[in-house]
């Protein structure tokens, strides 16, 4: 049954996020057969006296019973995603779901994990040239909803610029913790890397989804065609010949490249594509934030 919720195709029809995070990290975790605790930055740095509205699950009840009185244990850890909302975005070929959709559900996913299962404080940015939404990072009862409404409400629109959104967060940013990125990344590579290295400076943990169509990567036009830019209406014609070979080796040399480049500046990423199982995505996620490859 799980399956059928993981598939791409039956995804795209779940009209409820907090339904499809739900069943998609409940069925994972519960999959894995052990503790869990993924290894979330669960560092703890402080108590913080409860305040009405503070979730009850944070309380450190073992101190109520000694001191009678409420205290929440407060971490260093937090986990930040921003999300992709520009028009490119919004491709789909009709055998997934479309970018955007794919990078709401792993975006609701994760923010899901990390406040549900690791009690985690989580936000959110929603951006294009733009920031079109924030939500800093809380552990406050009703976090999880404001998320996932946020993902809810995002619609792809003009075109992506990383300077503005990464300065508007740098700004905001409180606590180290680990940020997420996702995004179909048409960028110069270099300046996708300079863009998002701030982050790093701060100690946090960066990593970049990559979000593609199959098609993107490997279309299979039978005849001419015309390719359209989605942000800026650009149209170019190719040649099946065009598509088999040079096109090819331009998106192989672009993700190798950002790959690289993201990587020596000891950040993280992970290519996704939209015709991928949820628990698939899920499973390298927890990979990068065990240190592996």
């Amino acid at each position: 049954m799980l399956q059928r919720f993981l598939d791409p195709a039956v995804l795209a029809g779940i009209s409820s996020l907090d339904l499809l995070a739900q069943t998609v990290v409940d069925g994972f975790v519960a999959g894995l057969h052990r503790s869990p605790d993924f290894g979330f930055s669960q560092e703890f740095a402080e108590y913080r006296a409860y305040t009405p509205g503070d979730d009850l699950r944070h309380v450190d009840w073992n101190l109520y019973a000694r001191t009678e009185r409420a205290y929440l244990k407060r971490y260093r850890g937090e986990t930040n995603s921003q999300v992709d909302a520009s028009n490119s975005m919004q491709f789909s070929s009709g055998k997934g779901p479309s970018k955007m959709d794919y990078a709401r559900f792993i975006a609701a996913s994760i923010v899901y994990l990390a406040i549900h299962n690791q009690r985690d404080a989580a936000g959110l940015i929603v951006f294009d040239d733009e920031v079109r939404n924030f939500i800093p990072p809380s552990t406050r009862q009703g976090q999880l909803h404001r998320l996932l409404a946020g993902l809810e409400q995002a619609e792809p629109a003009a075109r992506t610029d990383f300077a503005k959104p990464l300065m508007h967060f740098q700004q905001l940013l409180r606590r180290r913790g680990i940020v997420i990125m996702i995004s179909d990344f048409y960028e110069n590579p270099h300046t996708i890397v300079k863009t998002v290295e701030p982050l790093r400076f701060h100690g946090n943990e960066v990593v970049l989804f990559h979000v593609l169509d199959r098609k993107e990567l490997r279309p299979d036009f039978k005849g001419p065609a015309i390719i359209v830019d989605l942000e800026t209406d650009q149209k170019l014609e190719v040649i099946p010949e065009y598509i088999k070979h040079e096109y090819r080796q331009k998106v192989d040399a672009h993700i190798e490249r950002l790959g690289e480049l993201t990587r020596a500046a000891g950040m993280d990423y992970q290519l996704l594509v939209t015709d991928q199982p949820l628990d698939e995505t899920l499973r390298r996620y927890l990979t990068i934030r065990k240190g592996g490859s």
